[in-house]
């Protein structure tokens, strides 16, 4: 009865609800998981093509075919289920490192134009950090590195989420994704035979694929420098020269080597600041001349740019190619003989360092052959920093003439001194004031205030060559200053440049090169370096003599040596 009442209802939507359509709720459900899909393919297609630099960052490397992702279709689809799961969650997490470290790539291409090295850059973060906390403030600081620790993480989840659910829809719909993954990869096949390109672009991408090859060399390569390191440092001309034969040109003289930071061959030769740097030089040529001194110039070819200053500063010492962490640890933890303890074997020379950007101890100070390390701490500065400059370079030189070269009856002087007021972000600038006026530092209060905002500065690139611009003509006008106030018939300075400004200053032209100098006023200082032929002022020219850093050492030993 009951069955025969059924077959004469009426059969409505009302009735059987799910016929006609879904639930809401399923639909919804439905509509989840195949945006879930979408920004999932979207995330590791982005990350197999993305690039290692910011100016390639375009739409065009985007619109290519990546290989990596054809391999791991094809891969995934013959695996069973559990292995399937394993090796799509550890392709996520490794396709997760890449992405890393091809972000970090582009962070180090733009300030230091070279990839970042994940075996010797670890130690720059620390740097970083600091320069954040002089740049914005100790809680911007550390917000940026509590951000960039949470980015980390989620992007590797994310990354191994994402291809672990992708493996999950190439598995279930095998009978579209073989076929579809055949055709793309002859598609990939005709094009990488083609050439076809999209914007500059190969479109048969392995980006992927060349950035681990890459990072496998880089890390061999690595390996094998250290031993080939080993054999460049054993070989040293002056490591047994007995000190009564060392710097007898100099004796009775005192000797500066004063580095000035991010003072490179654009800050004399780029069209948009080298007129008014190039009238600095020539007022300083000037005022120098009037003094009584003159001066030689040329080029070195740095082995850093953008920053590492203290990879320069040790190829200039030792004579050594110091262009990574790894050698320059090696370096000073031996006994290589640098300009300046060569000053301190030789003997009569009082070598002092006067480094204002060093904020805590310094034992490389050692190696370098230093009776004393005038720091940030201990220059008599109570003033503001500028951002992260500690101290002004006018104040440093003040500090130099108070504590080591304005006291009564001293002996011959050694000084390094670093000049740290050009250094990125390049703002505040600081201002020249009268060197009898500088006391404690406070009086900067009100240049700090007056100056510029980096904040704000760094918004705009071409705000941040300016401000580059006025701070290089500060330090120089600074030196000069000094030379001109406090030098006599005993000073011999010899100023250089470490390395060139980030690549926002240098748009990647001019190469390494940075100019450098050597004043006095005693003629036979001059005459021992006539032959080198570099050119008469304080500016080189774009055909002075270019040598690599690392010849600077041994040349200057010879020719300040006996005839």
């Amino acid at each position: 009865m009951s069955i025969e009442l059924s077959r004469q209802l009426p059969r409505t939507d009302a009735a059987i609800p799910w016929q006609g359509h879904r639930p809401a709720g399923a639909v919804a459900r439905v509509l989840v998981s195949r945006v879930g899909t979408g920004l999932a393919a979207v995330l590791v297609t982005a990350a197999l093509l993305l690039p290692d630099r910011l100016e390639r960052l375009t739409p065009g490397a985007f619109a290519r075919i990546p290989v990596e992702a054809i391999g791991g279709a094809a891969l995934l689809l013959v695996l069973r289920p559990r292995a399937r799961r394993i090796v799509a969650a550890l392709a996520g997490v490794a396709l997760g490192l890449v992405t890393l470290l091809n972000l970090l790539d582009m962070g180090f291409h733009s300030v230091l134009a070279r990839p970042f090295d994940p075996v010797l850059d670890w130690i720059l973060f620390d740097d970083a950090e600091a320069f954040l906390r002089d740049s914005i403030g100790p809680a911007g600081a550390t917000g940026a590195v509590i951000g960039a620790g949470v980015l980390v993480v989620v992007l590797l989840a994310l990354m191994a989420l994402a291809v672990v659910r992708l493996s999950h829809v190439v598995a279930r719909h095998s009978a579209v994704a073989t076929p579809a993954a055949l055709v793309t990869g002859t598609v990939w096949v005709v094009c990488a035979a083609l050439g076809v390109q999209v914007s500059g672009a190969a479109v048969a991408s392995r980006t992927t694929a060349d950035a681990v090859h890459g990072r496998v060399e880089q890390v061999r390569a690595g390996m094998a420098d250290r031993e080939a390191f080993a054999k460049e440092a054993a070989v040293d001309a002056f490591r047994d020269m007995p000190g009564d034969r060392l710097l007898t040109g100099l004796r009775g003289k005192d000797v500066l080597f004063v580095f000035i930071e991010s003072y490179g061959r654009s800050a004399v030769q780029d069209p948009e600041m080298a007129s008014q740097v190039g009238a600095v030089l020539a007022d300083g040529s000037r005022r120098l001349g009037a003094a009584g001194f003159s001066s030689r110039s040329a080029f070195l070819t740095s082995p850093t740019t953008g920053g590492g200053s203290w990879l320069a500063h040790s190829t200039f010492a030792s004579g050594l190619w110091i262009d990574n962490q790894q050698r320059y640890r090696d370096l000073t933890s031996g006994d290589r003989l640098t300009l300046t303890s060569a000053f301190r074997r030789a003997g009569g020379w009082r070598t002092v360092g006067i480094m204002p950007g060093v904020t805590r101890a310094w034992p490389e100070g050692r190696f370098y052959g230093l009776d004393h390390v005038y720091d940030s701490r201990n220059l008599g500065y109570k003033g503001p920093k500028f951002s992260w400059t500690p101290v002004p370079d006018q104040f440093s030189l003040a500090a130099f003439e108070r504590l080591e070269h304005g006291r009564a009856g001293h002996g011959p002087l050694m000084a390094e001194i670093i000049l740290t007021s050009s250094h990125n972000p390049w703002a505040p600038v600081p201002t020249m004031l009268g060197w009898n006026q500088l006391g404690d530092g406070s009086v900067y209060e009100s240049v700090k205030r007056a100056g510029k905002d980096p904040k704000e500065v760094w918004k705009d690139p071409a705000q941040v060559r300016t401000e580059y611009r006025r701070a290089i003509e500060y330090s120089l006008n600074s030196l000069f200053s000094y030379v001109e106030t406090y030098g006599d018939d005993d000073t011999v300075v010899v100023f250089l440049g470490d390395h060139q400004p980030v690549p926002t200053v240098t748009r990647n032209r001019l190469g390494r090169d940075v100019p450098v100098t050597i004043v006095a006023r005693d003629p036979a200082v001059m005459e021992r370096i006539s032959g080198w032929g570099w050119q008469n002022g304080v500016k080189p020219g774009p055909d002075a003599p270019v040598w690599r850093m690392d010849a600077f050492r041994d040349r200057f030993l010879t020719a300040y040596g006996p005839r």
